[in-house]
């Protein structure tokens, strides 16, 4: 599987492939930043997005207990995690959880949605990608599910 074609905004980043013994390591634009977290939180200007954020990062900091970082200007992730594509054996250095706050929906980075089939059922209103779940607002969805989605996640 690779993070790097799961949503939209990492699709678009260019990707440069490196030789590596364990397969070919692919570098996407997307990295870790020393941008602060909290004041991306604080300048959303939809109060509603910015109030569902706060909620998302509280959860998925209580998941993977630690801070965490923004990936470019504009995604917040969690953890480090080299993944490698079992099609294609290319690898790529990406968060294991993350989200962000994009102007149509909240896009939470979950990796692999199949495996939280069982959960979206229960779930509420949510659209999905590869490995990105989609949510126009919280009070769409069953919080108590999403976050055992986060915590099945960090597994």
């Amino acid at each position: 599987m690779q993070p790097h074609r799961q949503c939209r905004a990492v699709r678009r980043n260019q990707l440069e492939t490196k030789s590596s013994h364990m397969g070919k390591l692919v570098e996407i634009k997307t990295k870790p930043t020393s941008l602060s977290v909290k004041d991306f939180i604080n300048s959303i200007t939809d109060e509603q997005k910015r109030k569902d954020s706060l909620i998302i990062l509280k959860l998925m900091e209580k998941a993977m207990k630690e801070k965490p970082k923004m990936w470019g200007s504009s995604m917040v992730g969690f953890g480090d995690v080299r993944y490698k594509s079992p099609a294609t054996g290319r690898e790529v250095d990406w968060f294991k959880i993350g989200f962000s706050p994009r102007k149509a929906n909240l896009s939470l980075h979950l990796i692999d949605i199949q495996r939280h089939a069982d959960a979206l059922k229960k779930l509420g209103k949510y659209k999905t990608g590869v490995g990105c779940l989609y949510i126009n607002k919280l009070e769409d969805v069953d919080i108590k599910i999403l976050e055992k989605m986060i915590a099945a996640a960090v597994k």
